[in-house]
């Protein structure tokens, strides 16, 4: 299927998604699928460079953050459209991820990861620290309960929710042109032999300030409207350990090696997350990512995506 035709499939199952639940009412749904929608983004995002490129990224919620406080900084100067914030949270983020990149993707394995999480905790402590933006302390956005659409009003919570629905085709469709691309033969031959893809005269380093670029503005773009979601943004829950967990678990869950791994892992834990949230607490979320990370790292190393796969190619073998 062509990249056209798959983006046009995309939207309109989201718009299926978005009139059903519309009509039924329930403002809950958008609630809990604006953070499902917005786990798709971060999956799909850190996909790209960890399960792409093989190089682990902790700094998941620093990014995220990134686009968040950006939201802020501009609530606070001078008040724009959220799609505009969205895009400047991407070109901040993505600067950053340069940058990140730059500084780092000479470590490997460990080293880098180790790099990414203290980068995350500097940024956060000039964050906690820059007044300007809430400090410790922590801003309020106000907004309305309805917004007007080609004379049509709506709730708020729906106008966030169409918004986070179209940055999360926008990142299904990246990571899925990436893999489908010489791009994405590349960050394969980094994954599996860096040094072989070196020798042979693979622009590995490029490859790598790619990664990082696209991977980064992708987080930034989730976190933009983050504020006005949630209406009081604070470090500890802009840096959230529950963005950093879920980033990684949820590739690791569905399968890195693929773009629908992430989609299919962000959904079914971002479900979970969801009803445990509402039936249990949340303060179990992260008990979840736990039991279901080990668990499949005992029982599918390579994800749900890779379960299939072995299945369906013992099943073969056995004809």
């Amino acid at each position: 299927m062509s990249t056209t035709r798959f983006t046009l499939v995309c939207v309109l199952v989201g718009l299926v998604v978005y009139i059903f639940g519309h009509l039924l009412g329930i403002g809950y749904l958008f609630f809990a699928g604006y953070t499902i929608l917005q786990f798709i983004v971060l999956a799909s995002a850190w996909n790209i460079l960890g399960g792409y490129c093989g190089y682990v990224n902790f700094g998941s919620a620093a990014f995220f953050a990134l686009g968040a406080y950006s939201t802020v900084f501009f609530y606070k100067f001078h008040q724009l459209p959220i799609p505009i914030l969205i895009v400047i949270g991407a070109v901040v983020s993505g600067i950053v991820g340069f940058g990140m990149g730059y500084l780092t993707l000479r470590l490997r394995g460990a080293f880098f990861a180790i790099a990414t999480l203290a980068m995350a905790v500097v940024l956060q402590t000039l964050v906690v620290n820059w007044s300007y933006v809430g400090g410790s302390r922590g801003a309020y956005i106000v907004r309305a309960d309805t917004i007007e659409i080609g004379g049509y009003a709506i709730e708020y919570i729906e106008y966030l929710f169409l918004l986070m629905m179209a940055v999360a085709i926008l990142s299904i469709v990246i990571s899925r042109t990436i893999a489908r691309t010489q791009l994405g033969f590349g960050f394969a031959t980094i994954r599996d032999d860096e040094l072989a893809a070196e020798a042979s005269g693979v622009p590995t380093l490029r490859l790598k300030l790619i990664a990082t670029t696209i991977s980064g503005a992708l987080m930034g773009m989730a976190g933009a409207p983050f504020p006005y979601y949630i209406g009081y943004l604070q470090p500890a829950s802009a840096f959230g350990l529950e963005y950093g967990v879920n980033s990684i678990a949820m590739p690791i869950i569905g399968g890195t090696t693929s773009w629908v791994g992430p989609l299919i892992g962000a959904i079914l834990l971002g479900s979970l997350q969801q009803i445990a949230t509402v039936t249990i607490s949340s303060a179990v979320n992260l008990l979840i990512v736990g039991l279901l990370l080990v668990a499949f790292v005992v029982i599918a190393p390579n994800g749900l995506i890779g379960l299939i796969h072995e299945r369906l190619r013992g099943r073969r073998s056995s004809k």
